[in-house]
């Protein structure tokens, strides 16, 4: 019997890719002196540290899911001490979320992160990759959200 092996092809790295994803959705880490977050937590931090504060609602928007399943992180978060929720001064209904001094530093810990990928990624890559590589990564985004 004849063993054919190929080279890998894109499809077969995308779905290694989505494999390795898949197993850091589920693991948790540390960022600063926040203890461990999932990576569905720290994104939420993240998505609050950008602004400051902002509605429970627009939370809800940026990170693509229900007020219900934003609710049940920001009750996680709440718990660590992490992030804060205010009535908003002039409508009743509306509630504000923002970060702890622990959620700020969670948030400064966690673009580190992303500023420490981006500083190794350049000694594997010229400005000119890096430029090709972010343009397929949004490009996957786009083709993932359809």
């Amino acid at each position: 019997m004849e063993n054919i092996r190929s080279a890998p092809t894109g499809s077969h790295h995308l779905g290694r890719l989505f494999l390795q994803l898949q197993r850091l959705e589920r693991k948790p880490r540390i960022f600063g002196d926040a203890g461990p977050l999932t990576p569905s937590e720290i994104h939420t931090i993240d998505a609050i540290g950008m602004d400051g504060t902002l509605l429970m609602s627009e939370l809800a928007a940026r990170l693509g899911v229900t007020k219900g399943a934003v609710t049940q992180i920001f009750s996680r978060l709440e718990a660590k001490e992490l992030v804060i929720r205010a009535p908003h001064p002039e409508d009743f209904r509306a509630v504000l979320v923002s970060l702890t001094d622990k959620g700020r530093s969670a948030y400064r810990a966690h673009e580190e992160v992303h500023r420490q990928f981006y500083e190794e990624l350049s000694t594997e890559l010229g400005e000119e990759e890096i430029r090709i590589f972010e343009q397929c990564i949004q490009k996957l985004i786009r083709f993932m959200e359809e």
